[in-house]
């Protein structure tokens, strides 16, 4: 018999919800109050039940119309708990669900293995599978980060055994499929939506029957392995860029290929460089009359020392281009660009003839860089 608490409250909504409110709260409560996320809880189960059952009639539109105006008066004759949407109906097995639809509810958990051949998710079929991807994070210079290299890395990680390659089973032999629960490894006990997944007790879990383990990984298809790696790394990398290096990564499942590995990259910072996406900032010192007459200077790049001409009038803090001579673009075809501050360096503890001769050039180009400034503070607010 219904519950007689509303369903829209159950559910977190009020009356009146659109289709896809209610399927969005229902799916973030069926993954927060699942018997398989919360096993043994009481109060999670009751709450799971609960929730199933509202969302068993507002799922469904007629039912929901019914429901809208009659309230739990209209199912007390015609519908019992479990008997519409909500419970194993649908494309999906479960109110037209897929596993993607309860996607990004709880890192780590894969709503595949707890709904199984429901959803055609992971425990449904045993046979080959991809191993996952793993990655490794490496710091490289900029040096590096701007002409490529090549890194050598000892990698440890686990891999398909040679031995048995990845089956588990010893060499020769020729395990079956367990018929009880289909080569997946592991039986459901229990009715529709609130089946729980077990190890099968006929092949203990190992999906096969007439299993002789490999003496090498002892059954598991996997052994520790240590690998010295030559990871060729291109120009132009920067942080957080992925290297990809093909099958080293983590291994397949019954005799599946393996995942692939991804270098992360971390480019250290450069004492004379700044880089920001794929161009170089420096900074070069310049005196008051290189910056007033004009000069021609050397300058550090990535491919050496060049000359640059420091414009007459220059003022501090200016900036140059260098056009090209940046980072070379990742996966492209040239480069970023290279900006030079130009930063006057002032003198300090001037001789009297110094100071005299700088007198002399102040009168005779007189100048009022601060006569265009006109701001004299803010006005105090009233009542201050």
């Amino acid at each position: 018999m219904p519950m007689t608490k509303d369903y829209y409250e159950v559910l977190g909504l009020k009356k009146g919800a659109t289709a896809e409110e209610i399927k969005k709260a229902y799916r973030k409560l069926a993954r927060k109050f699942h018997p398989d996320v919360n096993p043994g809880d009481k109060d999670s189960e009751r709450k799971f039940k609960e929730i199933g059952e509202a969302y068993d009639v507002l799922g469904d539109p007629k039912k929901k119309e019914t429901y809208d105006r009659f309230g739990h008066a209209g199912f007390d004759q015609q519908y019992g708990p479990g008997t519409g949407a909500g419970y194993g109906a649908g494309p999906g097995g479960y109110g037209g669900f897929t596993p993607e639809d309860f996607s990004g509810y709880g890192e780590g958990f894969d709503f595949s293995e707890v709904f199984g051949d429901r959803f055609g998710g992971r425990g449904a079929h045993a046979g080959p599978a991809r191993g996952q991807d793993s990655q490794y994070t490496m710091e490289v210079d900029l040096e590096d980060a701007l002409f490529g290299t090549t890194a050598n890395l000892t990698v440890k990680r686990e891999a398909s055994c040679d031995v048995c390659g990845g089956s588990g089973s010893k060499p020769g032999t020729k395990p079956i499929t367990c018929p009880d629960c289909k080569g997946a490894g592991n039986v459901k006990s229990g009715k529709m939506f609130f089946a729980v997944s077990q190890p099968c007790g006929r092949c203990g879990g190992r999906g096969k029957l007439g299993f002789d383990p490999c003496t090498s990984c002892g059954g598991r298809g996997i052994t520790p392995k240590t690998e010295e790696l030559k990871v060729k790394i291109p120009a132009g990398v920067d942080n957080g860029s992925k290297v990809r290096v093909a099958g080293k990564g983590g291994p397949g499942k019954s005799g599946g290929p393996a995942g692939d590995l991804y270098i992360i990259t971390k480019v250290r910072q450069h004492g004379f460089f700044e880089r920001k996406g794929d161009n170089l900032y420096c900074e070069m010192p310049v005196t008051i009359t290189e910056a007033a007459l004009g000069t021609k200077i050397d300058v550090p790049t990535k491919d050496g020392i060049v000359t640059m001409t420091v414009p007459a009038g220059t003022q501090s803090g200016q900036t140059l281009r260098l056009r090209g001579m940046g980072v070379p673009h990742l996966g492209g075809s040239g480069s970023g660009d290279q900006y030079v501050r130009v930063v006057v360096d002032v003198p300090k503890g001037l001789s009297g003839q110094a100071k005299q001769l700088l007198m002399d050039f102040d009168r005779a180009h007189p100048q009022a860089p601060r006569q265009k400034i006109s701001f004299r503070g803010f006005r105090k607010r009233k009542g201050e």
